[in-house]
């Protein structure tokens, strides 16, 4: 039976991505539907060589539906998640707003792979939703798991680089006015960052913004944790939101409890999701990363030492809504385990 699968919140940056990401994935032969709201509705996409028209949300949306991928604003998911439920679909929710529901898991296949004698649970047929985990958190598990291939890690200290993009396309829009307004000498709008972002490095945004950095870095660090189940290193995580459109960067310090040699360390952490880039190739930034299914790494003792060391610098850039598709339909792998027919069990 052909399996079909809704995208709510079709029209956001992330739900573009995901249903390109879907048509090259284990799901390419499913059904796919468009659903949004509101000014959304009635837009003209393409998925592969189809043609489709975004529907709206309502109560029988989700009937006959094998899997729903919430991708838009919370309240859309708040809103509409019990539907899917009563319809007996499994549930993926890249806005996070279930993460508080009762059997709700935080999941990234990719983490949990990574790590030797895992301890997260699995989703079972009680599961109600998973919870991709936020990307960040995702790229960070997967170098922190690797690295204790080759010693115990002693510390550990990240940087995280948001780029508009993760906040939707009123952030990226935003961030180009305030740009060309500033190099124009004029007002620049501040509706959605209630602050000057462009050419700008800030940990925290305006009071009236819409977008909240600190709880925004309090979910990586949560969901780092729950990937972990205490078997990763710790780690000190800061999140800085950047002048940058599109792209992740991550800057993480790690210290080991034994000297290695670069490129062992090199050798480690290829793998994967992930390419080190190695000597004087390219380095890795959001610009060479967008629209790579891999994270780009480049890796660079912390000391003037030669040889063997105890202390790198890695530097992560990847693109921000290519990963997160990859890693909510590696979710939705995990459901499809319980469902191999695509009817409800």
């Amino acid at each position: 039976m052909k399996q079909k699968i809704a995208i709510v919140g079709a029209a956001s940056l992330i739900g573009k991505e995901l249903a390109e990401a879907l048509e090259d994935s284990a799901f390419a032969a499913a059904e796919i539907v468009l659903m949004d709201e509101n000014e959304s509705q009635g837009q003209i996409e393409t998925i592969g060589d189809e043609v489709t028209v975004i529907q709206g949300v309502d109560q029988d949306s989700f009937r006959h539906v094998d899997y729903v991928f919430f991708s838009g604003p919370q309240a859309q998911a708040s809103t509409h998640w019990q539907a899917a439920v009563a319809a007996h679909a499994s549930i993926i929710d890249l806005s996070g707003v279930l993460e508080s529901e009762p059997g709700v898991l935080v999941a990234s296949p990719w983490v949990r792979d990574s790590i030797e004698h895992p301890t997260t649970p699995l989703p079972d047929l009680h599961t109600p939703a998973l919870v991709p985990a936020h990307i960040a958190a995702t790229a960070l598990g997967m170098i922190l798991a690797r690295l204790q291939d080759v010693g115990a890690v002693q510390s550990a200290w990240a940087t995280v680089h948001e780029p508009a993009s993760e906040h939707g396309r009123a952030a990226v829009d935003e961030l180009h006015q305030q740009t060309v307004t500033l190099l124009n000498f004029q007002n620049m709008p501040k509706d959605v960052f209630d602050m000057q972002v462009a050419f700008n490095l800030t940990p925290v945004l305006g009071e009236a913004a819409k977008i909240d950095l600190v709880a925004t870095e309090a979910r990586i660090r949560r969901h780092y944790a729950l990937l972990s189940g205490g078997r990763l290193p710790r780690v000190s995580i800061q999140l800085l939101q950047v002048p940058a459109f599109h792209g992740y960067g991550i800057s993480l310090g790690v210290e080991l409890d034994k000297p290695v040699a670069l490129e062992h360390l090199e050798a480690t952490l290829a793998g994967e999701h992930a390419d080190v880039i190695i000597g004087d190739g390219d380095p890795p930034s959001n610009l060479s990363s967008a629209g790579q299914e891999d994270m780009l790494l480049r890796i660079r003792q912390a000391d003037a030492n030669e040889g063997l060391s105890t202390r790198f610098w890695i530097w992560a850039a990847f693109d921000n809504l290519k990963l997160a598709s990859l890693n909510a339909i590696a979710c939705a792998g995990e459901l499809k385990k319980l469902r191999p027919q695509g009817k409800v069990q």
